[in-house]
């Protein structure tokens, strides 16, 4: 399974990425989900994928090595795009084409062509954007009404979000949130763990602010899942007893 969150609030972009993958209970590993394409000044851009990981591999070589652009014939990349916009249209077109390829033998298979993804971030100054990209190329936008998107595993951490999340959340304060969503899934779902990959892009910073891998036994991340199990604890002792029956 996998759990990836984007959150756009006013200060910028949050996006977090757990790193397992699970083939079976004897085939566990780790492989990188979200992914960073920075050039300072001009671009932040962060993809995080989730389903079938040698999908969500083979379209990210795609936006790598380019894809050609039917109306001028020029290959075009994450780097030529002149807009987020584009850009999101541009891995949509990924999707597409590597549906092209592998979506039949996958379906001679049995196999389900499963995958999703979130990319965020900001071009050539202009607005930061966050978008779901599903597995037939569409897309949808994050909102200031809907400041988060989820993909994969994301009903443990959905409640976390809801309840903390708004548009003019502090920056910081939004990845805090983002971790203690991540905590609340791995504690749920064991296909869900360590390490995870953060990324924080100020609007308007032209870089990424920080791109970090916390790994197990980090301790700011093992003092945050032991102060948030303390404080769901306290908030539960301290709330009254139902009135209703004897």
């Amino acid at each position: 399974m996998t759990y990836c969150c984007g959150i756009l609030v006013r200060d910028g972009l949050v996006m977090i990425a757990d790193t397992r993958t699970n083939a079976g209970l004897d085939n566990v590993s780790t492989f990188r989900k979200l992914h960073v394409f920075e050039e300072p000044g001009r671009h932040v851009l962060a993809l995080s994928t989730a389903g079938n990981l040698s999908i969500s591999q083979a379209v990210i070589s795609t936006l790598q090595e380019g894809l050609e652009n039917p109306e001028t014939g020029a290959k075009e990349t994450l780097s030529t795009c002149s807009s987020m916009f584009r850009a999101t249209q541009l891995v949509g077109r990924a999707v597409r084409h590597v549906y092209d390829l592998y979506g039949a033998a996958l379906k001679e298979a049995d196999l389900r062509f499963d995958v999703s993804f979130l990319f965020g971030g900001q071009v050539n100054g202009g607005r930061m954007r966050l978008f779901m990209i599903y597995a037939a190329g569409n897309f949808i936008e994050c909102t200031s009404d809907t400041p988060f998107l989820q993909i994969g595993e994301h009903k443990y951490g959905k409640p976390v979000l809801d309840r903390s999340i708004t548009f003019d959340t502090d920056l910081y304060d939004g990845l805090k949130s983002a971790l203690i969503s991540m905590d609340s899934t791995m504690r749920s779902n064991l296909g869900v763990g360590m390490p995870i990959d953060i990324l924080v892009a100020r609007r308007d910073g032209g870089q990424a602010e920080l791109n970090y891998r916390i790994e197990p036994g980090e301790p700011y991340f093992h003092d945050l899942r032991e102060r948030w199990s303390a404080a769901l604890r306290a908030a539960h002792t301290s709330i009254p007893r139902p009135p209703y029956g004897r």
